[in-house]
């Protein structure tokens, strides 16, 4: 559990009491998930919300994230709807941190997700490109090449010669592959099996959508795969991944170029999490309760797609 910011219950229902028109404090828990935010399950005498402190998010960034979660909310996507203040603004400070307060949503992720839930997966992600067509802000990806390049030369001299030598290799073969003609929108970027909620084999919610961004839509997908259809190699199970290329490709139709950069785009997405990961493992933040996660996880996924 990533918990940076400590906030007692007396301060957050003074914050509530000042800010809000949300009841009263009845129960403040700290979320035991995450690594980029302070995350808090709220509940009050009117509801269930999340709180969340950004603790290194950029404060111009927050309005993207914050209204792209309302837009899709308002287009039928379960996504957290942020609660507007009492001056009708969805960013707050709390403990001098930028706050925000959102719907808590029901379900419980699915740790172990069969063919039908990918399948779930899939149509739900259609249907949010969809939704993100009318979205009319513009945020380049934050994890895109530019952060790649960025990161790399931050672990160049905490990583070992054969970690630098498949890093310098994959940062090469990805800078030949751009695809601007790809199908482009606001993506998700982040939704692995911890960030979908499900209630009676539907999902009911997707959360976390603070690494979100303006990327290809091939990427979104390509990040469900290399988490939700993994096999015990590393590689993608074939029935799980058909299941949730299949239910994305009835909603919002896949492009003959989008299936020619699947691969490559696999890749893309493995190198993304292998580098946070790296960057996590090597240059921690001081923080309460922190959780980081295991580089080689995606290590050895980007190795099994470049073998691929």
């Amino acid at each position: 559990m990533s918990v940076y910011t400590p906030v007692t219950e007396a301060e957050l229902d003074a914050w509530l009491t000042v800010h809000y028109s949300v009841g009263r404090l009845k129960a403040l828990e700290p979320i035991k998930a995450g690594i980029e935010n302070t995350n808090y399950f709220v509940t009050t005498t009117q509801g269930s919300y999340v709180l969340t402190l950004f603790e290194r998010l950029p404060a111009a960034e927050l309005p993207f994230y914050l209204d792209l979660m309302a837009h899709l909310a308002r287009h039928g996507i379960p996504s957290p709807a942020p609660i507007a203040d009492l001056a009708e603004h969805y960013l707050q400070t709390l403990k001098g941190k930028p706050a925000a307060l959102v719907t808590r949503l029901r379900g419980q992720s699915v740790e172990h997700p069969g063919e039908a839930e990918c399948a779930e997966l899939g149509a739900l992600l259609a249907r949010m490109h969809l939704a993100g067509r009318s979205y009319g802000a513009y945020l380049e990806n934050p994890r895109g090449p530019k952060w790649w390049h960025l990161a790399a030369s931050e672990l160049r001299g905490l990583l070992g010669a054969e970690e630098n030598a498949l890093l310098d290799r994959e940062l090469a073969f990805q800078a030949q592959h751009r695809f601007a003609d790809l199908p482009r929108g606001p993506v998700h970027a982040d939704l692995f099996r911890d960030n979908a909620l499900f209630d009676g084999g539907r999902i009911c919610g997707v959360i976390d959508f603070y690494f979100a961004g303006v990327d290809c839509l091939l990427y979104d997908i390509a990040v469900c795969a290399n988490d939700w259809c993994l096999d015990a190699s590393s590689g993608l199970e074939r029935g799980r991944s058909g299941a949730l290329l299949a239910a994305y490709d009835a909603v919002r139709p896949i492009t003959p170029g989008e299936r020619a950069a699947w691969a490559v785009m696999l890749r893309a997405a493995a190198l993304r999490f292998w580098l946070s990961r790296l960057h996590d493992f090597h240059l921690p933040r001081a923080g309460m309760l922190v959780h980081a996660h295991d580089p080689q996880h995606f290590r050895r996924i980007l190795e099994c797609r470049r073998a691929s």
